[in-house]
């Protein structure tokens, strides 16, 4: 009886009061909405097998060396420029069903899943754990060609999926839309990494096949349901394709880049992206050497970094439906990370691991504006090439977020090396000059981001904005 009884209370809630209720349109219901989401679910996962859980077992349990471990990590950035090419090639395809973007994104997820297939059999070779004895070449081939399958399909699916759910949803629902695949990547990266953490904690060859492969079908299966039936079949745009002549990506690109704001856009995409990205690789040492936090405590940094983007995500979500000018967020993000790092950069010599903890969500909240402020940005931009625009704004993003953490970690270990052999002068002779250098840096390119950022704010939209929808109510929140 009192199943019923809740079951009627359920059904009568108000549709604004259900999680995400808000964000289904004509074009796009939110049963839909929600399926195609799973590609964002895949992607956490798959970032927090590579980043997170791969990481720590090549170098620790694999023995393998961490300059080896770090350029592996980097290898799927190479075909992060491609995402132009292939976001452009999803716009113009030429498919017997008039379809878009559903090859582009099966075809991703095949690479995608075949790079995870062969992925450990290639870690174990490189460790030198296989049973049969290779040259050394051979297990760094096989790994090398791994970890680009999976950066290349990783990169063609988010580019193809990114354009379809921009295809899909009405101009009212967008800033949701956007805010919700967010919120579906850290879910899928925050889940994704404890199970990993779970099945990976008693260690063995045979574990870490079953794990990486166990993904690779899921994977697979996630973002076969998330395809199923998204891109009606377009008899009539497959016939119209088959005389229309395609302009050549060279001409169409110099058309984008030759946008009034195109240029700026990308440079203040690059830049803002390093600066919350630098401290991807440090943070947690810090955390660990220089505020002395146990490996439980700067583990829960992760948590406080994804709590601060999901605030982030559903602030920016719930101001882009009122009108604000998406850069103008965007620049907001950017004016939040500098007292954040203030924050970490104080903690060192307060010893207050409260403010370390403070900052930390500070520049996740920081970094969700930034980024759902841009991405927003780049769907608006060029309306007949959405996939050249999203591809071109992935493509910067990707790249400039390897990048950064690449040149946190050097800059850290050169300046801490000369701290250490008293070439900076005996006051700076301290383990955590290195990490506050990186956090000026960073520091540094967020105001070198507000500069570019300036002159694409409009002036007049938070005089003249109109709301693209209605105030969001409990539909913005995730559950």
């Amino acid at each position: 009886m009192k199943a019923k009884t809740f079951t009627k209370f359920a059904k009568n809630l108000p549709a604004s009061w259900l999680p995400f209720a808000e964000v289904s349109s004509a074009g796009l219901p939110l049963a839909r909405l929600l399926r195609l989401s799973l590609f964002k679910v895949t992607m956490g996962m798959t970032t927090a097998l590579i980043i997170g859980t791969l990481n720590r077992v090549m170098i620790v349990e694999l023995g393998v060396s961490a300059w080896l471990v770090s350029l592996m990590l980097a290898l799927p950035l190479l075909v992060a420029p491609f995402r132009a090419v292939t976001g452009y090639q999803s716009d113009v395809h030429r498919s017997a069903f008039g379809w878009k973007r559903v090859p582009y994104m099966w075809g991703g997820t095949l690479i995608q899943f075949f790079g995870l297939a062969v992925m450990p059999f290639a870690l174990l070779v490189l460790s030198g754990g296989g049973q049969i004895a290779t040259p050394e070449w051979v297990g760094q081939g096989a790994a090398a060609m791994a970890f680009l399958m999976v950066g290349a399909g990783l990169q063609t699916s988010q580019t193809a999926g990114l354009a379809l759910a921009t295809d899909q949803a009405s101009e009212e629902t967008r800033p949701r839309v956007v805010a919700l695949l967010y919120i579906m990547l850290l879910v899928g990266a925050v889940f994704g990494s404890l199970i990993f953490s779970f099945l990976l904690s008693d260690f063995t060859p045979e574990r870490l096949v079953q794990v990486v492969q166990s993904s690779a079908l899921v994977v697979l299966v996630l973002n076969s349901v998330a395809l199923w039936k998204q891109e009606p079949r377009n008899p009539q745009r497959a016939a119209a394709l088959r005389t229309e002549v395609q302009p050549s990506f060279q001409e169409v690109w110099a058309q984008f880049i030759g946008l009034p704001r195109a240029r700026r856009f990308l440079w203040a995409t690059a830049l803002g992206t390093m600066a919350f990205n630098m401290q991807d690789i440090v943070l947690e040492p810090y955390g660990g050497e220089i505020l002395h936090l146990s490996v439980g405590a700067t583990s829960a940094l992760t948590a406080m970094l994804a709590g601060g983007g999901l605030v982030g995500f559903v602030l920016a979500g719930r101001q882009l439906a009122l009108g604000v000018d998406p850069l103008r967020l965007a620049a907001y993000g950017a004016l939040a990370g500098l007292p954040a790092f203030s924050a970490v950069i104080f903690s060192a010599p307060l010893e207050a691991g409260w403010l370390f903890r403070l900052g930390a969500l500070g520049i996740g909240f920081g970094g969700g504006l930034f980024a759902v402020g841009t991405l927003f940005s780049a769907m608006r931009m060029e309306a007949g090439f959405v996939g050249l625009a999203l591809g071109a704004w992935g493509a910067v993003q990707s790249t400039a977020a390897g990048l950064a953490m690449f040149f946190g970690g050097a800059l850290r270990d050169v300046v801490n090396t000369l701290a250490t052999q008293g070439l900076l002068g005996q006051g700076m002779a301290m383990p955590s000059v290195g990490y506050s250098v990186v956090y000026h840096v960073e520091m540094l390119l967020l105001f070198m981001t507000l500069v570019a950022v300036g002159p694409l704010v409009q002036r007049n939209s938070r005089k003249a904005r109109t709301p693209i929808s209605p105030p969001l109510g409990l539909a913005e929140i995730s559950t």
